[in-house]
């Protein structure tokens, strides 16, 4: 079994002390063999702010960090900087591959840089993005979950959310779809979710599931979610079957100051033809 441990939105500038000690602490507990940082690392994008995501990223101790950037992560007021050199401040601290990748034995993780420097809060995936993406999927291992990261999601639970879709986000689940995607991890609305997209876009050829984090340690929390942060487990594949993934939701409890398990989804892959189910249930 493999850990991926998903941290979204943790907005460096509006950190809570207490909330980032919990999640280093599990993160030690869980020992992840990745950890996916999935935008907005910073609330302002800057130099002093990504010095502190560092270091918080540092203290985590995985052997391997996969980072996209947010909206929060393209400078706002320094116009210079966001005409000239919109990434500079990032790089310093997560190298210069905005989109990276990372192949493992269990996983295919693919980052799409959705930020746009003419846009202040959007996302958009262009047609190279949906292209190059697919691409790296075609080329799985059999036995890998496949994972698309972006920051702006590609579906919302509610429609009053709409707005905060990624631009191309269709075009891209099909393409993706028809590729080999799993999974569809993002952040960006601080509401943790996961939607079965083959139940809201007609004719997918396999399942594929967005799963959304909330924020992990910013005091930006919303009145209907808290701090959390997802874990995913890969457990091996049978009889030639796809691998199946399971997703979980850890929380952040103040009574304890512990992050906390309060749900799991056990999410199974593959194209509909192998016998992967159109939805899964909460256990």
């Amino acid at each position: 079994m493999s850990v991926l441990l998903q941290v979204s939105d943790p907005h460096f500038g509006t950190e809570q002390r207490a909330v980032v000690e919990a999640l280093v602490e599990l993160a030690r507990e869980l020992a992840p063999d990745i950890v996916v940082l999935s935008g907005d690392i910073t609330q302002r994008a800057r130099a002093e702010q990504f010095a502190r995501a560092a270091a918080f990223v540092s203290r985590l101790g995985a052997p391997r960090v996969l980072a996209i950037p947010g909206n929060h992560d393209v400078p706002l007021f320094d116009l210079a900087t966001r005409i000239l050199d919109p990434y500079r401040r990032y790089r310093r601290v997560f190298g210069d591959e905005l989109e990276p990748c990372h192949r493992s034995p269990d996983w295919l993780v693919v980052g799409v840089k959705t930020t746009r420097r003419y846009r202040h809060v959007d996302g958009e995936i262009s047609e190279p993005q949906r292209m190059r993406v697919a691409a790296e999927l075609r080329r799985a291992a059999p036995g890998q979950v496949r994972i698309v990261v972006t920051h702006q999601p590609v579906a919302v639970p509610r429609a009053s959310e709409a707005h905060n879709v990624v631009h191309g986000s269709a075009e891209a689940v099909r393409a993706w779809a028809e590729a080999g995607a799993d999974i569809i991890l993002a952040g960006h609305i601080h509401l943790p979710f996961v939607l079965p997209l083959h139940e809201s876009f007609e004719r997918l050829p396999r399942a594929l599931w967005a799963v959304n984090a909330g924020t992990a340690v910013s005091s930006r929390t919303r009145h209907d979610a808290g701090n959390s942060v997802n874990v995913l487990r890969t457990a091996p594949s049978t009889n030639g079957l796809p691998p199946a993934c399971r997703v979980e939701h850890w929380g952040f409890e103040k009574t304890t100051a512990a992050f906390v398990r309060s749900g799991e989804l056990a999410l199974m892959t593959g194209p509909f033809s192998q016998g992967a189910p159109s939805n899964a249930r909460v256990k």
